[in-house]
């Protein structure tokens, strides 16, 4: 069967539909987005004339509400004096932004193809940089970067970058592709070496819903798609994905699939790599698909594995969940919660996302409550009284597992008593679906923090890692000594190191870690953060840890990605490069580093 009737045979089971979907995020993304921080303009803590920080904007749940207990928190943890703001720029001059470095030569071809682009300084500046604090420290009190693209190119469509690919290759060209802009790996920085004409290929207008097979539960859209924005149009129709990171607002489908991402829900919808069923991707030697669309299929290697893109996604889909509830519970120490972590695992009834936070990520999101009424402040009391004075937990000791359930009603309430069962033969007391609820939903705000710890002289980023449940709480402590050992040689005397257990497996989890400090009397407070998390990465890695869970390594961590790799995966990388993109146009540096013109 060739393509066409493969086509017309998928047709047949298919609601074809080949909508163009309609973005929450514009193509000029700096009318929605911040162009030097994380996510909507309207959306940010700040702090008001009273010394009182607020969430700005009514996008989330704690919008336009002022948070005290936030405010007293930074001040006490991290020593911030909120009355000295370092104001971040508002813009680059055109000075400042290298110039265009692309040909009129090229340009012509590009009109003459109808393929949509610019030169403008700041649309260039947007799409030559991610969410790594190098970034957004660069964007708001730094210098512009020494090298960013030379031109953005929108292609609409598969057949686009087909064109775009075969001239850039034609004229000596480098592509860098930009989906959503999340990434927090340096994946789409400009290498500064890279003397060719550098362009930037957003794919923002390839998110068309192609086609959606009810049959047999496949959708398949273009890899522009952003996450917001698939998920609601698959809700429309009935269906959800599941695929839920942290980054879900702005990040494009394609991003996913090229950094092996993993959502909150992966318990129930699966990781990416679980959810993809084929992927359409350009090489400079042609295009790599499948052309299969079934399950599971036995014929050799999987070489999507090893190009790191795509321009249209074939997902598995799910009905909606007949209900969704949340639940939490409290443990009397963080040993306790990654115990019942571990036999919830080993039982293999995770809910659709189970979570632990340490103790000093349970009292941050404590922080960041609003003030309740009286009844509210009565209840928080009685609660405290009863879990110290009746249970005998310790505030400075106890964490907090968070959990989300979704399906059939009925399995959903047997579901939260079986977690409930197991949680108790570790000490753990259910504390119920409002601060389950809060919990998950604060990860979508935690990301706008960084912005206002910048204007108050602390840098912070997080980290992630994977690893087996015998080695992880010997991860996890031997991380936090290792950034305190750091902090204490620099004379850092307020920092902030806490962890959370993300993921469950069978045979591990994910760490994700949380790691600031107030840099006031450092000279460069991004190379000094840098240097403590290299060596906590160290850590990670002597510990039994894992490059990265969900990140991706980009350039950020190529150096451990060349050190623990073994030389026949990094040849037989090597020369899948060589023969997939002879003239090295794929030459942004991610993983490995090919800094020739020609390979």
């Amino acid at each position: 069967m060739d393509e066409k009737e493969s086509d017309e045979a998928l047709k047949t089971s298919s609601c074809v539909v080949n909508t163009k979907v309609q973005s929450a995020i514009p193509k000029n993304r700096s009318e929605v987005l911040k162009w030097n921080g994380w996510g909507y303009r309207d959306s940010k803590f700040k702090v008001t004339d009273q010394r009182m920080i607020r969430f700005t904007g009514n996008r989330y749940a704690i919008g336009e509400t002022d948070l005290p207990f936030f405010t007293q928190w930074v001040q006490q943890v991290l020593n911030i004096n909120l009355t000295l703001r370092n104001v971040p720029r508002e813009k680059f001059s055109s000075i400042e932004i290298p110039p265009s470095r692309v040909s009129t030569n090229f340009l012509n071809v590009l009109k003459e193809m109808k393929i949509d682009h610019t030169t403008d300084g700041p649309a260039r500046l947007l799409r030559s940089h991610g969410q790594t604090l190098y970034d957004i420290y660069s964007l708001r009190y730094g210098k512009c970067f020494p090298r960013i693209c030379d031109l953005v190119v929108w292609p609409a469509n598969h057949n686009d970058v087909i064109s775009i690919v075969e001239l850039v290759n034609e004229h000596n060209i480098v592509l860098v592709p930009f989906g959503g802009g999340t990434n927090v790996s340096g994946a789409v920085s400009c290498p500064a070496n890279e003397n060719r004409c550098i362009v930037s290929v957003d794919t923002s207008q390839m998110n068309r819903l192609l086609w959606l097979d009810e049959s047999n539960l496949l959708v398949c859209f273009e890899a522009g798609v952003i996450g917001q924005d698939l998920e609601r149009e698959l809700n429309k129709r009935g269906y959800t994905c599941g695929h839920e990171p942290d980054s879900y607002e702005f990040s494009s489908l394609g991003g996913w699939v090229a950094t092996r991402a993993s959502g909150m829900k992966k318990n129930v919808y699966g990781n990416i790599e679980d959810l993809v069923i084929d992927a359409k991707m350009v090489t400079c030697k042609g295009v790599v698909e499948k052309n299969s669309k079934v399950p599971r299929i036995s014929s050799g290697p999987d070489f999507q594995q090893i190009v790191l893109g795509s321009e249209e996604v074939t997902l598995k889909i799910r009905p909606l969940p007949e209900c969704r509830v949340y639940d939490s519970v409290v443990f009397p120490d963080f040993e306790s919660g990654v115990k019942c972590m571990r036999e919830v695992a080993k039982q293999r009834c995770q809910p659709v996302s189970i979570r632990l936070m340490d103790n000093t990520q349970f009292r941050f999101g404590q922080a960041l409550r609003p003030v309740e009424n009286a009844f509210g402040n009565l209840k928080d009391t009685f609660k405290k009284t009863y879990l110290t004075q009746v249970c005998g937990f310790r505030l400075e000791s106890i964490c907090v597992m968070t959990l989300l359930f979704e399906g059939k009603r009925s399995k959903v309430v047997s579901h939260r008593r079986c977690i409930a069962k197991i949680a108790k033969l570790f000490g753990g007391i259910t504390a119920g679906e409002r601060n389950g609820e809060r919990g998950y939903m604060l990860t979508f705000v935690i990301a706008y923090i960084r912005d206002l710890a910048l204007e108050y002289r602390v840098v912070a980023e997080s980290f992630e890692t994977s690893v087996s449940w015998d080695k992880t709480l010997n991860l996890c402590d031997n991380v936090k000594k290792t950034v305190a050992n750091e902090c204490n040689k620099l004379n850092i005397k307020y920092y902030l190191i806490s962890c959370r257990v993300t993921q469950t497996y069978d045979s591990g989890c994910c760490v994700y870690f949380y790691f600031g400090f107030n840099w006031t009397g450092l000279d460069d407070p991004v190379s000094t953060y840098h240097h403590i998390e290299t060596i906590a990465r160290d850590t990670i890695m002597a510990s039994g840890g894992s490059i990265s869970h969900h990140h991706g390594v980009g350039k950020l961590r190529a150096h451990w990605y060349e050190k623990h790799m073994s030389k026949t995966v990094l040849s037989l990388y090597t020369a899948s490069k060589k023969m997939l993109d002879p003239n090295n146009v794929f030459a942004n540096g991610n993983l490995i580093s090919f800094p020739m013109s020609k390979l």
